[in-house]
């Protein structure tokens, strides 16, 4: 007679809350990064059909499936399966102590840790650069242009920085080369430009916030405003410049922008500042724009 244990009703729940779980993780880092589920099924080399199975908690994927979609996902095993903080006594340790804090009182830990190792910078130089934060179709560069005019100072569009850079369009830099190439362009672009610049305005790709290492570059030493629109406005302002690629190629485009605002607005809301894009006319936001930087910033 077999002694193999047969499975039980727990054990087989608990599997079925883990997949669970582990489908909701993915789901959330792929609307992170603004990226469609085909898009990562092609860079998974699976079939869209399967990762949707494994959003959705109903199916069982192998490790080697797992470790390419945490590949195309740009993230660690460890972050896809489970929680990072529990891979050493370092790490358990500093999650108990920061398990009970809120929001506020973490990002205070964060702006103390930085500043403990060394990457944190004085507050007036911070404050000389502006960093404009938020999806396509906010009005980062209509904006920014304006403010860095009546600043008098550079005004800088970090994604043809990037372009400069590589010596080649955005989206023939991520179709040759990958998410990471291009996070790593990003990452330099970046940080040249924060090299060259102590007074300076500039437009970040929406998606940089996904990158924790540019993120917190950026939040470290620039002053950061993030502008906010409702979905609408983002699709609508991106069609009036004659892109009307998003709805004619995606019937769900706007079901996808939805859910990538939704992903990223923790980190959005990670800035300094928020001005409302969508409240208000062009000119109203432009004066609410500048009254921000100009009372609540260090003087340019």
């Amino acid at each position: 007679m077999s002694t193999q244990q047969l499975d039980t009703p727990a054990d087989e729940e608990r599997r079925n809350q883990y997949l669970l779980s582990l489908g909701s993780r993915v789901r959330g880092l792929r609307s992170q990064r603004g990226l469609t589920r085909k898009a990562v099924a092609q860079a998974a080399g699976i079939s869209e059909r399967h990762l949707a199975n494994l959003e959705l908690g109903t199916g069982n994927a192998s490790v080697l499936v797992l470790l390419d979609v945490a590949h195309a996902l740009q993230c660690t095993m460890a972050e896809l399966v489970g929680d990072v903080t529990t891979s050493t006594p370092e790490w358990l340790m500093l999650r108990d102590l920061l398990s009970p804090l809120d929001e506020a009182s973490l990002a205070r830990v964060r702006v103390a840790a930085a500043s403990l190792l060394g990457q944190s910078h004085d507050p007036g130089a911070r404050g000389q650069r502006i960093a404009l934060l938020g999806l396509r179709g906010a009005g980062k560069s209509t904006l920014g242009a304006r403010l860095a005019a009546a600043l008098q100072c550079p005004f800088t569009e970090l994604s043809h920085e990037v372009e400069e850079m590589a010596g080649c369009q955005l989206s023939e830099i991520q179709a040759l080369y990958g998410l990471n190439a291009y996070r790593r362009y990003e990452q330099r672009a970046l940080a040249q430009t924060i090299e060259r610049h102590t007074a300076v305005v500039i437009a970040t790709p929406g998606g940089l916030v996904s990158d924790p290492t540019a993120f917190n570059q950026l939040l470290s030493q620039c002053t950061t405003i993030w502008l906010q629109a409702t979905p609408e406005d983002h699709m609508g302002r991106v069609m009036a410049q004659g892109d009307t690629r998003p709805m004619q190629a995606n019937p769900e485009a706007m079901d996808d922008l939805k859910r990538i605002l939704t992903g990223r607005t923790a980190f959005y809301s990670k800035a300094q500042f928020v001005v409302n894009t969508s409240a208000q006319s062009l000119e109203q936001t432009f004066a609410q724009l500048l009254s921000v930087v100009r009372t609540q910033v260090t003087p340019l």
